[in-house]
This record gives structure tokens, C-alpha cells and sequence, in this order.
């Protein structure tokens, strides 16, 4: 286009008709052509630009208004932007030439731009010839209006929007304007589009990264080797440092004798396994992201903390034996409560009819005495199981102590354990259940024993304590249990709370009962504290807070 306007420029100026025309008048016509064209093409430019360097709209329109100014007497352009059936004013220039507020949305009865958008057709529009009624009219009555160049923005064949210049005069575009202001109105709608697409994923980005971020479980995305890439607020705030560069497995100090990188970071399948960490129980998810040769070159691990769930786990399986126990209990009582009954009246009176220093009267005497015995065994068993829901009330840990030693104290007799009590007197109450209590002393008493076998000494002892502290201006309760076994490894005093953690062989332990017995304590607003040194012993330490007045 220009090579052609220049050699009929060489031509006007070399040819018949310079000799009819002033040389400098054509010149100066010649160079006001180009300074147009330079014109229009700086304006194309500015839209391409707009969109390049994230410009703003109105920004774009005001740069664009400023540069046609200069060869057109134009007062005022304005783009509406059609979407979802609506078309709706969303920027004008200059600011001062609104009728219509921003975001007004025209109706489609009697208006000039909907005409325009549903013929796909520019109109060019002179109020003087005007014969219809258009709304648009009122707008530009008041703003001193005289024509107006309407033109579709179309993007792949479907109208996106509308552009509209102003004049207060009467304006006559020759074809060349006309094929500009076309050019203009196709670049527009590009750039509009595009802009539509860019933020689109911008906003899809944005949305991505906010659930990534909002998650409450930890999430990492890694590379092939494991490294870090990204990571979202809760794993920051669990590791409380910087993580993109670590190494997954040395952040989540999984052992990769048992979880190498094979199996966690080299498979195209999604992959579920379990690890502790701080005391805690974590599910452990990869899932590989895929390019577009399904080729994995990435992982999104997916962590979450399982510890309240195995707890409850572990407390229902400890809750189902319970069960059995009690209606095991409820039946033995039902079936022996009435012989013991027999043996009891019967030996009171058999007992009446001898002196004490009779032979008799000493063996009727023991006969006596060990059915009382029976018959408290069974009461304390039936108590100890009990399922009723659990009611938190004043009870004595004292109380509780010589319920399970009433249960079980003569097992360990017999295993030559020797039980020493230092159960304080006149101790506080604490408020919660006595049932419960006892499952966390059985379970201490359990382990003690167990770590005694484990240790081949001549003389066994577990020392039952209990008594009342003063810890951080609050009084609390506390039981220990101190036994002289084969104590815990220095390794192994952080995982023994976990649940299913055991040192024990197979078949003698599940790794369940220190697990409950911490969350049973929790729920009572206390905790257990374990010292131990291997070799020589353990001490575990329940602490209860005193119940409120």
C-alpha cells in the first residue's frame, strides 16, 4: 500500500501534471497523506501494544483518541462489549462525554448499536437524516453529536463488541478512512479476545493456586527426583521453613530402605502408603502429572494426618473387646452369682454352729472369705467393662487403681511380680470416668509387665504412686507406674504413642494401647509423660487436672 502511494507521488511530481500544480502545494498534500498513514499505523500499534504491555482499556481508547484528533474532528469514542445476550456500555473518552453510566446495558428495542451488532454491518450514522427513533439519540442530543461511525467487533465470526466515534460535524470518510476504521475495529476485538482468554487463565491460575494454597493437609508438588517445587500454607506452617529446593523424603524422613524413591517417585499409577512423623500418623499420596507424550514429569504428594483417625480406630477396636468382656462378665456373674450366694449363706450359718478354735470353724472361715472374694472379682470385672455411655463425674484415681488391682493383682503374683502401692490419702477428685481411667492404668500395668519378662532380673517390681502436684499455678493429679524391665530404646520414646507402633514380637502386642490410653487422658484435659532408660526401666506418669469447684 505505501510503495504503491509513493510511486504515485514520484509520479504527480515528475509527471504532466507538476506542470499544473504547484510543486509545493502537492508536496505538502503528499506529506499530510503520510503523516494520515503514519498516523493509522501508530494506532494500530497502540492496540497490539495495549495488550502487550497490559494496558488498560480506557487507557487504550484515550491514546487512540488522541492520534485520530489530529485528522479527524472527532469528540468522543466509546466501546460496549456484547456477552451472554447483553450488550452493555464499559468505556467511554473522553470521561466527561457520558450520558449513559458506565455499565448501562441497552435495550434491544430501538437502538442503533444493537442494529449494528445484529447485522454484523458498520452504520454510519448523521442526525440530520435521521427519519427512526433510536435511544442512542437522547446521548447524542445532549452531547452535540452530529454523526456517528458504528462498528461491529467481530472475533471468529461472532460479534464481541461495539466501537463508536463521535462527531460534532458531520464527517466524510473516503474508503481508505473507512478501510482504517474496519482494520481498527478487527484489531480491537483481537485484542479484547485475547485479553478475555488471558485472564481466563489468569483467573484459573489464580483459582488453582488458591485451593492449592487453602487445603488443610499438606501438598507438595515435586520432580522426578523429589525436590520441592511448590508447597502450600499447611506445609509451611507444619515445617515453619522455606521448603522449595528439600528433598521430600529427607523433609518427610521416610527410610528408603522401606519407601525408596522406586516406589514412591518412579511409577505412573497413583500411590497410598502410611508414615509416622513427630508423633504423628500420615497418609502419604502421590499422584504423577502426565505431559502430553504421558510421559510423567512431575508428582502433586498429598499428606494427610490419619493420627485422630487411628486413634478412634484403636479406641473402638479397645471398645469392642470391652464389650465382649462385659457380656462374657454379665454372663460368668449371672451363672455364678447363684452358687456363690448358696456358699456364702451357707457357710455363715455352718459358721454359727462352730466355736473359733474349731478345726471346722477355720475352714468354713476360708471358704467364706474366698467366696466374698469371688463375688468381688465378678463385681469389679462387671464394673471395669461396663459400655453404658461414658459419663464424666467426680471420681478417686485411687479408687480406680484398686479396682484393676482387685481384677488382676493375683496375675502378677503369680508371674512373681511384686506390686508396691504409695496411694496417697486424702487425695482430690478429678472429674471424669472411672471406667475409662482404669483402661489407661490396665494398659500401663500391661506394658511394665511386659517389659519385666523382657529382662531377666530375681526380683520384679512395679511401684503404683499416686499423688497431687502444683504445675503452672494449676493442681493436678498424678499416677505413675515405675517398673525396674528392659526400658525403651532412646529411638524408639518419640513413636511409642503412635498407633500400631510396638517393639513387642508378633502375636504379643497390637501397638494400640499406649495410643488409647494418651487419647483417653487428652479428653480427661491431661496427658502422659514417659521416662525411661533402656537397660534400666521405665516410669509412665498419667496427669489429671483437679476437677473445678
Amino acid at each position: 500500500m505505501l510503495l504503491k502511494d509513493r510511486e504515485e507521488m514520484i509520479s504527480k511530481l515528475t509527471g504532466v501534471q507538476s506542470s499544473k500544480k504547484s510543486y509545493y502545494n502537492e508536496l505538502k498534500i503528499m506529506v499530510e497523506e503520510l503523516k494520515k498513514k503514519n498516523m493509522q499505523l501508530e494506532v494500530i500499534n497502540e492496540v497490539n501494544r495495549s495488550f502487550n504491555i497490559d494496558m488498560s482499556i480506557d487507557e487504550m481508547l484515550k491514546n487512540i483518541f488522541e492520534k485520530l484528533k489530529v485528522f479527524f474532528p472527532l469528540e468522543r469514542i466509546s466501546l460496549s462489549l456484547y456477552e451472554h445476550d447483553k450488550l452493555t456500555l464499559t468505556n467511554v473518552y473522553p470521561p466527561n462525554s457520558l450520558y449513559f453510566p458506565i455499565g448501562f446495558v441497552f435495550p434491544k428495542k430501538d437502538s442503533l448499536y444493537w442494529q449494528a451488532i445484529e447485522s454484523s454491518q458498520k452504520i454510519f450514522y448523521q442526525m440530520n437524516n435521521d427519519l427512526h427513533y433510536f435511544i442512542e439519540k437522547k446521548a447524542y442530543q445532549s452531547l452535540g453529536i452530529q454523526s456517528a461511525l458504528v462498528i461491529p467487533l467481530v472475533s471468529k465470526e461472532a460479534a464481541i463488541g461495539l466501537l463508536s466515534i463521535g462527531s460534532k460535524k458531520i464527517n466524510h470518510f473516503d474508503e481508505s478512512d473507512l478501510a482504517f476504521f474496519q482494520q481498527l475495529s478487527d484489531q480491537i476485538a483481537v485484542c479484547i479476545e485475547n485479553v478475555r482468554l488471558y485472564h481466563k487463565v489468569l483467573t484459573a491460575k489464580k483459582e488453582w493456586e488458591e485451593t492449592f494454597r487453602a487445603v488443610s493437609d499438606m501438598m507438595f508438588i515435586t520432580d522426578l527426583e523429589g525436590n520441592i517445587l511448590k508447597s502450600n500454607d499447611s506445609a509451611k506452617e507444619y515445617f515453619k521453613t522455606d521448603l522449595i529446593g528439600q528433598n521430600i523424603h529427607k523433609l518427610l524422613e521416610i527410610d528408603k530402605k522401606e519407601a525408596t524413591q522406586e516406589k514412591y517417585l518412579s511409577v505412573k499409577e497413583n500411590i497410598i502408603d502410611e508414615f509416622h512423623l513427630k508423633n504423628h500418623v500420615f497418609e502419604f499420596r502421590s499422584f504423577p502429572i502426565f505431559n502430553r507424550s504421558h510421559e510423567v514429569y512431575s508428582y502433586i504428594i498429598y499428606i494427610i494426618d490419619i493420627t485422630e483417625k487411628r486413634k478412634m480406630e484403636a479406641q473402638l477396636i479397645q471398645s469392642g473387646k470391652l464389650a465382649a468382656i462385659g457380656e462374657m462378665a454379665a454372663g460368668i456373674a449371672h451363672e455364678l452369682n447363684s452358687p456363690l450366694t448358696a456358699i456364702l449363706g451357707n457357710s455363715q450359718l455352718l459358721l454359727r454352729s462352730f466355736k473359733q478354735d474349731d478345726r471346722s470353724y477355720k475352714l468354713l472361715s476360708d471358704i467364706y472369705l474366698c467366696g466374698k472374694r469371688c463375688k468381688s472379682i465378678i463385681q469389679n470385672l462387671l464394673t471395669f467393662s461396663r459400655q453404658d455411655e461414658y459419663v464424666f463425674e467426680e471420681c478417686s484415681i485411687n479408687e480406680a487403681v484398686e479396682q484393676v488391682l482387685g481384677i488382676f493383682s493375683d496375675q502378677f503374683k503369680q508371674q512373681n511380680i511384686i506390686i508396691q502401692q504409695e496411694l496417697a490419702e486424702h487425695i482430690d477428685h478429678v472429674k471424669g470416668n472411672i471406667q475409662q481411667i482404669g483402661q489407661i492404668i490396665l494398659n500401663l500395668l500391661i506394658n511394665a509387665k511386659d517389659a519385666l519378662e523382657e529382662k531377666n532380673i530375681p526380683k520384679k517390681i512395679i511401684k503404683i504412686e499416686t499423688k497431687e502436684i502444683i504445675e503452672d499455678n494449676k493442681k493436678w493429679i498424678t499416677l505413675s507406674i515405675t517398673d525396674n524391665g528392659i526400658g525403651i530404646q532412646n529411638q524408639h520414646l518419640q513413636e511409642i504413642f503412635n498407633p500400631f507402633f510396638t517393639t513387642k514380637s508378633p502375636g504379643k502386642g497390637t501397638g494400640l494401647g499406649l495410643s488409647v490410653s494418651l487419647g483417653i487422658a487428652e479428653t480427661h484435659g491431661g496427658t502422659i509423660v514417659v521416662n525411661s532408660k533402656y537397660g534400666e526401666g521405665s516410669e509412665f506418669i498419667l496427669k489429671l487436672p483437679v476437677r473445678h469447684e
